[in-house]
C-alpha cells in the first residue's frame, strides 16, 4: 500500500477558510494525516503549489455528447436539431467506441479536477435495441474508461421505456429500453452484483424522466435504490414543453409525479430542475432531495435558469454537473449558479464562494454515493485538486481572497495537480495517459454521427 506525502501551500481544509502550509499524508485511497500550520514543505514531501481542494464531483453527465460538441452548434437552429444529431452519434456507437470516447472524455474531466463522475447512462443496447453478448457492455465500458482515466464512477443506469408519455420508443431509442422497468431491474440487478465489493464504483438508478419511465413503473426504480441504498437520480421539468405535457395527462407537474410515486428523498438527485411551482420547490426541499443543475447546458440548449437559491434554503442540497459536456469546467457551472441567479432577479450576492465549492465537492460527491469524499480530512477518499493562483485569471492580492479568485476567476486550465483515490494523475497540467487532446479527436472522428 503506497504511503505518500503532500505539502500543500494553501488548502481549503473546510468551509470559510484557506489554511496556509498544510501536510496531508495520503496511505492507499485514503487520507491519514492532515497537519496544517507547516510553513515549510517537509523532506520527500511532493509541493502542491496554489490553492489544493478536495475533489470535484460532476454530479451529472452523458458522456457520449462529448462527441457534439461543435457539431451541435453549425447550422443547429432548434432544440429539435440538437437531439437529431444526439441520436446520431448514440447510433453510431459500439462497447469499443464507446470505450475510447469514455476514456478521453473521463479524462479531460480528470484534467478538470473532477475526481468523481455521476453518469447518467441509457444507451444500453445494439441497433435495433438487441442486447450485446453481455448486456451490460456498454456499461462496462464507461466503467473501464473511468478507471482509465483515474476517477470513481457513479454509473446511474437510467430507466427509459417511452419515446414521450405514452408513446412507443422507435429508431435510435430503442437502444435504449429494456422492455419495462422488471427488465431493466434484473439487467441491472445483475450488473450491481458484479461491483459489490468494488470502492471506487458505485451502481446507482434513474428514471429517466417522466416522459420516459410511466409513473406505474417508477417504483420498481425506486425501490433498486432502496434496496441497494443506491442514489437514485432523474431528470425533471428540464423544458416548459415537458410540464405542460405531464400536467395535460397526470394533472399533476413532474415533481408532483416523482413524490407521489416514490421517487423523491435524501438519496435522491432531481437533474435539471428549472421550471417549477412553489409547491414543487416545497415537495424538493421537504424530502431533502438534492438538486443538481447543469447552467452550461442548460443555457446551451436554452432551457431556463432553475431557482437555486430558493431551492437551498426550502432543504434541497445543490449540486452541479456538465450534462451534455458541450464545456467540461466545474468551476464555471460552480459559479454559474450565483452569476445566472444575478441575472434572474437583478441582484448580486445569493451564493458566497464558500457555497459554491461545496456544491461543486462535498455536497456533489454524497449525491453519488461519496459521503467520505469531498473533504480534506483523516479517513476520506484521498482527493486533491490544486488550482493555480498565478495564472492571468488568478494572478492578485494574498491568501485572504484565494477562494474567490479561484471560484469566480479560474478556470479548468489552471488546474496544474489532481489526486484521485491517492493516484496522482495529473501532473503540471498533463494526464498521465498522455495528449488527451488526441485521444479524444481519435475517439470522436471514429463516431459516423
Amino acid at each position: 500500500m503506497s504511503d505518500v506525502t503532500y505539502w500543500c501551500e494553501l488548502a481549503w481544509l473546510h468551509p470559510g477558510e484557506a489554511v496556509e502550509g498544510v501536510v496531508v499524508r495520503v496511505v492507499g485511497s485514503r487520507f491519514a494525516d492532515v497537519v496544517p500550520g507547516v510553513a515549510v514543505a517537509p523532506k520527500g514531501a511532493i509541493r502542491l503549489a496554489g490553492l489544493t481542494l478536495p475533489g470535484l464531483a460532476n454530479a451529472h453527465s452523458h458522456v457520449f455528447h462529448r462527441a457534439l460538441r461543435g457539431r451541435a452548434e453549425a447550422g443547429a437552429v432548434s432544440f429539435r436539431d440538437w437531439r437529431e444529431r444526439m441520436y446520431a452519434v448514440a447510433a453510431s456507437l459500439d462497447p469499443d467506441s464507446y470505450l475510447a470516447l469514455a476514456r478521453a472524455t473521463f479524462a479531460e474531466m480528470a484534467l478538470a479536477g473532477i475526481t468523481g463522475v455521476g453518469e447518467f447512462h441509457y444507451l444500453h443496447h445494439g441497433e435495433g435495441g438487441k442486447h450485446y453478448d453481455d448486456p451490460n457492455a456498454m456499461g462496462h465500458a464507461l466503467i473501464e474508461g473511468a478507471r482509465d482515466a483515474g476517477i470513481r464512477i457513479t454509473l446511474l443506469d437510467a430507466c427509459y421505456v417511452t419515446a414521450g408519455i405514452g408513446a412507443p420508443l422507435d429508431g435510435t431509442q430503442l437502444r435504449f429500453g429494456d422492455g419495462d422497468a422488471h427488465r431493466w431491474a434484473e439487467r441491472v440487478d445483475d450488473l450491481a452484483g458484479e461491483y459489490l465489493k468494488t470502492e471506487d464504483v458505485v451502481i446507482g438508478a434513474a428514471v429517466h424522466s417522466v416522459r420516459a419511465c410511466p409513473p406505474e413503473q417508477m417504483p420498481v426504480v425506486a425501490d433498486f435504490g432502496h434496496r441497494r441504498a443506491a442514489p437514485l437520480h432523474t431528470q425533471v421539468s428540464e423544458r416548459r414543453t415537458e410540464n405542460e405535457h405531464c400536467v395535460s395527462t397526470y394533472c399533476a407537474t413532474p415533481v408532483q409525479v416523482l413524490y407521489e410515486h416514490g421517487v423523491l428523498g435524501p438519496r435522491t438527485t432531481a437533474v435539471h430542475a428549472t421550471h417549477l411551482t412553489d409547491v414543487d420547490v416545497a415537495l424538493l426541499g421537504g424530502s431533502s432531495t438534492h438538486v443538481c443543475l447543469c447552467p452550461t447546458t442548460e443555457r446551451d440548449l436554452a432551457d431556463g435558469i432553475g431557482p437555486a437559491r430558493r431551492l437551498r434554503d426550502a432543504g434541497s442540497p445543490v449540486t452541479v454537473g456538465t450534462d451534455s459536456n458541450a464545456v467540461i469546467d466545474l468551476l464555471e457551472e460552480a459559479r454559474a449558479v450565483e452569476l445566472d441567479e444575478r441575472l434572474v432577479t437583478g441582484q448580486r450576492g445569493h451564493w458566497t464562494a464558500d457555497e459554491l465549492l461545496q456544491t461543486a465537492t462535498m455536497v456533489g460527491q454524497a449525491s453519488l454515493g461519496h459521503p467520505d469524499a469531498g473533504f480534506i480530512v483523516p479517513g476520506a477518499w484521498a482527493d486533491l485538486v490544486s488550482v493555480r493562483l498565478d495564472s492571468v485569471r488568478t494572478a492578485g492580492v494574498g491568501a485572504e481572497s484565494a477562494l474567490e479568485r479561484v471560484v469566480f476567476g479560474a478556470t479548468a486550465a489552471d488546474v496544474h495537480s489532481v489526486v484521485s483515490g491517492g493516484r496522482r494523475v495529473v501532473v503540471e497540467g498533463g494526464h498521465v495517459l498522455g495528449d488527451v487532446g488526441t485521444l479524444l479527436a481519435d475517439a470522436i472522428s471514429a463516431i459516423r454521427g
